[in-house]
């Protein structure tokens, strides 16, 4: 098989492709740059798509003795990515840019070029796992073994026709550890290197400081939830639902319990603040449904709506059209909870799974 290999430049990625070579695919390595800015360096864990990144994943594919090219997606990026990044969050959304990366970049605008190229697969560096025991055989995604790193959440948007055309061969790692010894045994240079954390393309970390810089500033009031004002900011942008601190408030509560973010108008430029309780639902909205299989009312499953959070037991209450031959791609999700969840903001990603089994995912759009 021909198997596209994506390498960041990490010791996860390196593995990835290393053991595609290993098991006999022709593999080809590519280096996506998605940064515009081609002089960014890496500080630390800090920083993506860097030269030494670049550097990183030529002298991995060297090692392994597969050709390497870098691919500039860094337009893709910037407009798939990083522009709805901030539109959600100017529109009062919580966006994540890692689900849009994978939904828009890895498995669409790669998996794309990989096919128009005549490649079979892609192979990437995720921890998640795939398996054939899906409706009538087809290929299904699943939790990695390692929980810690799983990353099933954020590729659960890439559906299942990019599924079976994808390569994870992290999956059946059970710690991060294991894969670092396999790269050092097998030479690979990045057996050491730090992983990447937080939003890649705010690579000093200070997320509000990025959105104020790019949407500037666009003052407005806080108000408790009993419509007093208690406070100002300086751009609805700056806050998400369940935030608790950095909110800037001089005044405590009443009661002296802490309050969170529970509602954000960016067309009044509002923030409402308020306590822990108004938080909670035990109902959720989601729209842009992407199913692995058919979805109907009544079916018991677990949901998760952040990517490092736990799965909470749920009943799908109404669900898409959806049937064997095509899967749910649009509106109406409504799923129930066993228990209430805090902290549920609009543009979150929801996934659905069946014991360790990715069933669906949405964007959710309100509580109920």
């Amino acid at each position: 098989m021909k198997v596209l290999a994506a390498m960041s430049g990490g010791v996860d990625s390196a593995v990835a492709a290393a053991r595609a070579a290993e098991a006999g695919h022709e593999v080809v390595g590519v280096h996506m740059a998605l940064s515009k800015n081609r002089d960014q360096r890496r500080t630390g864990s800090r920083g993506c798509c860097t030269v030494e990144d670049a550097s990183d994943a030529r002298r991995a594919a060297d090692r392994i003795g597969i050709p390497y090219y870098v691919w500039d997606l860094s337009d893709d990026f910037h407009d798939l990515v990083v522009e709805d990044f901030l539109s959600e969050y100017a529109a009062g959304r919580t966006p994540n840019p890692c689900v849009r990366c994978n939904e828009r970049i890895k498995f669409a605008s790669l998996m794309e070029r990989a096919t128009l190229l005549g490649f079979d697969a892609v192979c990437t560096g995720h921890y998640a796992s795939i398996r054939t025991d899906g409706p009538a055989g087809t290929p299904s995604l699943h939790r990695s073994r390692n929980m810690a790193k799983d990353q099933s959440y954020v590729l659960a948007v890439m559906g299942p026709e990019a599924v079976g055309r994808s390569l994870f061969p992290l999956g059946e790692y059970e710690t991060k550890d294991e894969v670092r010894e396999e790269a050092r045994k097998r030479g690979l240079g990045v057996s050491t290197k730090p992983d990447s954390y937080d939003i890649c393309f705010v690579a000093d970390g200070d997320t509000r400081g990025f959105l104020e810089r790019n949407l500037g500033a666009d003052p407005g009031e806080i108000l408790d939830d009993s419509g007093a004002v208690i406070g100002t900011h300086r751009g609805t942008h700056g806050f998400t639902i369940g935030q608790r601190k950095g909110l800037g408030i001089q005044q405590p509560a009443a009661d002296g319990a802490p309050r969170y973010v529970v509602d954000i108008d960016p067309s009044s430029r509002q923030v409402v603040v308020g306590a822990a309780e108004l938080l909670s639902t035990r109902e959720l909205i989601a729209t842009d449904v992407v199913s692995f299989e058919p979805l109907s009312a009544g079916r018991e499953l677990r949901a998760q709506i952040r990517a490092h959070g736990e799965a909470t037991p749920a009943r799908i209450l109404e669900a898409p059209e959806s049937s064997a031959a095509k899967p749910a791609h649009g509106p109406s999700l409504r799923v129930g909870l066993e228990t209430p969840i805090r902290g549920v903001a609009p543009g979150q990603t929801l996934v659905l799974y069946d014991g360790d089994r990715v069933i669906a995912a949405a964007t959710l759009e309100r509580r109920a």
